[in-house]
């Protein structure tokens, strides 16, 4: 994240712990827990989600995002959706009110309208930040070419799990992709098992980062399965971040929850947010994890 955006994006991932705590605080579950800390940072324009998103090739925006109960194994996602403003919203009615896991584009977008989704405009997704900083990347590539995905290069997917008293955990990730991505190019977060998973006998987990070798490496399931074989959620975070490094040289991040409460944070990149909350204490930063 460049050096002017820092506070602003602890800002985002405070507001976005306050918003799933105050759900937990009250007996809610899990599942509305990571749907309204992930609401929070799709409405920030911070982030790389909702409005404010990085923009494809053709100055588009193209959103995806998963939403996984671990008590049940439901599941939600969408992709390539370019009319919604909350696409974890579409992506819970999915797991409510489906039979089906995953909807994409133009089909994602009728079921949520048919849901009770408010859509909206893709111009009302597009920010001038987005519109100037594909300009400059376009015209940068056309001279000297660009890493697309160079761990310098921000992703600022956004992504939460949760614990609730009844003992239940839950994930949820969105994200408006990698900036300059082909159109309907889908990336890891909405994937189940890539970019977000969640199993009350494993964990939860979410990740961010450079989506095609966290997809082949199905990065947070291997995770989860890491902490279903006895290790803690921190080892496991760790070893998922160096296991992307050294089998494929990717980079990004994970945060990993288990129904006992022990969560990991962990990344190879040079910086990400985050923000966690227990009945002990809360905490926050830059250099090290996330929420």
């Amino acid at each position: 994240m460049p050096d002017d955006m820092v506070e602003a994006h602890l800002h985002g991932v405070r507001n976005a712990l306050a918003a799933g705590w105050q759900i937990l605080q009250h007996g809610g579950p899990a599942l509305d827990a990571v749907e309204e800390s992930v609401v929070v940072m799709e409405d920030d324009e911070t982030f790389d989600a909702g409005r404010g998103s990085f923009l494809n090739r053709d100055g588009r925006v193209q959103l995806d995002a998963l939403i996984m109960e671990g008590a049940t194994l439901r599941a939600g996602g969408v992709g390539c959706v370019e009319r919604l403003r909350n696409p974890v919203r579409a992506a819970r009615k999915i797991l409510s009110e489906s039979p089906h896991v995953y909807f994409v584009a133009e089909g994602a977008e009728k079921f949520a309208a048919e849901h009770g989704v408010v859509l909206c405009k893709n111009a009302d997704l597009v920010i001038p930040r987005e519109v100037e900083r594909l300009r400059e990347y376009q015209q940068e590539a056309a001279r000297h070419g660009n890493d697309l995905f160079a761990p310098s290069i921000s992703h600022d997917t956004v992504g939460a799990v949760a614990l609730d008293r009844d003992g239940n955990i839950a994930a949820a990730t969105s994200t408006g992709g990698t900036l300059n991505k082909a159109p309907g190019r889908l990336g890891d977060s909405s994937l189940i098992g890539c970019g977000c998973y969640a199993d009350n006998l494993s964990a939860a987990a979410s990740t961010t980062g450079w989506g095609e070798p966290i997809m082949k490496l199905v990065l947070a399931k291997w995770t989860a399965d890491r902490v279903a074989a006895g290790n803690l959620p921190e080892w496991a975070a760790q070893e998922a971040m160096n296991y992307l490094k050294q089998r494929l040289n990717g980079h990004g991040g994970i945060i990993v929850l288990n129904a006992q409460g022990q969560f990991g944070i962990a990344h190879n990149t040079p910086r990400m947010a985050w923000a966690c909350k227990t009945v002990r204490k809360e905490e926050s930063g830059i250099e090290r994890g996330a929420m």
